[in-house]
């Protein structure tokens, strides 16, 4: 099946030379100039996958995150400025899946979002998977069942995005050992896709803020400063 890829920014050259080359690649490409006209198209009709610029006029990407996180977990690629690390880390911290500083090369960012389309078919157990013999990953009140893409702690479901799922997923399947950063990076993003420790750090805080907002108390994910994270089964 053809994914869907939605382009949201203000710079037209950029959404169509994009557009272009994605739709060469065998895509299907919806585009969008501000974030405003982005919001309610992409919660009637999700895409596969959304590549948001941050600086935009009317609604810029951090807010229209913010606002698509409240109904879907699509997954999405961040265009941030160069070097502006905050825009990256709020990103990050918000629910991003992975972010590109502009100027980026479009073989990367078509590299990217192929990685990423494919952990996402990953977790729903889609690819050289059956559903009907995948087993539900039960640890103490966590369980997880990756076919469905399904998160619940006591009952209650957590929604995660695919990087937040992988991560997590990594660390339930083996109580009590250490992880370091780069083992989860691996876990998460793979043909050889570099992020650093920080994107890491951001998806395992936006972990805990996700489950605590269902349990204040929530503390199965274990810092070990120095070595990794680790997961802590009662």
């Amino acid at each position: 099946m053809t994914a869907t890829i939605a382009l949201v920014d203000d710079d037209r050259n950029i959404l169509t030379s994009v557009s272009i080359a994605l739709q060469a690649e065998g895509f299907l490409t919806r585009v969008y100039s501000d974030g405003e006209a982005a919001l309610k198209a992409l919660i009637e009709n999700p895409p596969d996958l959304a590549v948001l610029d941050i600086k935009m006029p009317r609604m810029d990407g951090l807010e229209l995150l913010r606002r698509l996180r409240e109904k879907l977990t699509t997954p999405v690629i961040f265009l941030t400025s160069k070097d502006d690390e905050l825009d990256e880390a709020l990103g990050l911290a918000m629910g991003a899946d992975d972010y590109i500083a502009k100027p980026f090369s479009q073989r990367l960012l078509i590299a990217r979002i192929r990685a990423i389309l494919r952990r996402t078919e990953l977790a729903q157990g889609i690819i050289e998977g059956d559903e009907e013999t995948a087993e539900v990953l039960i640890r103490g009140r966590l369980s997880m069942d990756p076919p469905r893409h399904r998160v619940t702690w006591n009952g209650k479901s957590v929604t995660l995005t695919v990087t937040e799922f992988l991560i997590l997923e990594t660390l339930a399947q083996r109580p009590g050992i250490v992880k370091t950063r780069n083992q989860l990076m691996d876990a998460a993003y793979h043909d050889d896709i570099y992020v650093d420790d920080r994107t890491i750090d951001s998806h395992i805080k936006r972990i805990r803020r996700k489950f605590r907002q269902f349990d204040p108390e929530f503390d199965a994910i274990e810092t070990l400063y120095g070595a990794g994270y680790r997961f802590s089964e009662e």
